[in-house]
């Protein structure tokens, strides 16, 4: 699933082509793609509208929407596990996973998912749609002291607790090992004995860890995920421990191993990462 560095590259490489475009159409190919959502209540949302923003909460892509220079809501998208969204020419051919078309002014946005599972849906209201989520890792809310503090009110295992949308927005599998490793702590620590020092230095490396994902575009693993130009991204070849069990650990040389926490597939280094002791 796409988390937050492919979203962000996603709409930072959309913004130049949709900002200032106005929505002629909209024509559903999936209607589950709306989650519930009727094509009429999208329609009503979309069409006319003009796109003023292309951003990102959490792994949702959101596009302010104007009527009139006056605000008229968001076009909310959820890539899931195959969703992409891009622009094309007006007459491009068809994928046979495209899902919703929207016609603009000038070309068309496509949004194709294979796998079904993505989410395309117009908001009146931005704050309703997002009120169960958590804090931006990379966002002003949250500093390294707050984040400590923010772990230690919880009495939770690192990596679900990172992987909980409620907790901290847009983390994934992926990101949530590699910051885990880069910070020398065990994704089955107790949060709440997380020291200050520690937390810090893993608030840092989750910020570092996802500007360099954003830097090269994001992760491309499998064949789903390619930006909107069509390339994949690069950071999968900086993975220190996701996907890399069985290999050694290029820090220290121990082979690396996988673990299922919380049902997720979830890398680290038993040398680097050390097991926490247990109390009695």
């Amino acid at each position: 699933m796409p988390e937050l560095p492919e979203v962000e590259t996603t709409a930072r490489l959309l913004e130049p082509d949709l900002v200032g475009r106005r929505i002629r159409g909209v024509d559903v190919r999936w209607p589950r793609t709306l989650g519930g959502q009727s094509e009429h209540a999208l329609r009503e949302g979309l069409v006319g509208a003009r796109i003023t923003t292309a951003g990102r909460r959490a792994k949702y892509l959101v596009f302010d929407l104007e009527r009139g220079r006056r605000p008229a809501g968001y076009l909310v998208v959820h890539l899931r596990m195959s969703g992409r969204l891009f622009v094309a020419p007006a007459r491009a051919a068809e994928s046979s996973h495209l899902r919703v078309r929207l016609s603009l002014d000038r070309g068309v946005l496509d949004f194709d998912d294979v796998r079904k599972f993505g989410r395309f849906f117009f908001a009146a209201d931005r704050d309703a749609v997002f009120a169960s989520l958590g804090p931006e890792p990379l966002g002003d809310e949250l500093d390294a002291a707050s984040f400590g503090r923010a772990l230690r009110s919880r009495k939770r295992m690192l990596k679900p607790l990172l992987l909980d949308q409620t907790f901290l927005a847009g983390l994934g599998n992926i990101y949530v090992d590699e910051s885990l490793f880069r910070s020398g702590l065990h994704p089955l620590r107790r949060s709440d004995r997380v020291p200050q020092a520690a937390a810090g230095r893993l608030f840092e490396e989750i910020r570092a860890t996802l500007n360099e994902a954003i830097a090269r575009e994001g992760s491309s693993f499998d064949s789903f995920y390619r930006t909107p130009t069509g390339q994949p991204g690069s950071y999968q070849h900086q993975f220190l421990v996701y996907g890399r069990d069985g290999r050694p650990c290029l820090r220290c040389g121990r082979t690396l191993v996988k673990i299922v926490v919380g049902q997720r597939g979830t890398h680290f280094c038993t040398r680097c990462q050390p097991a926490p002791r247990q109390r009695g």
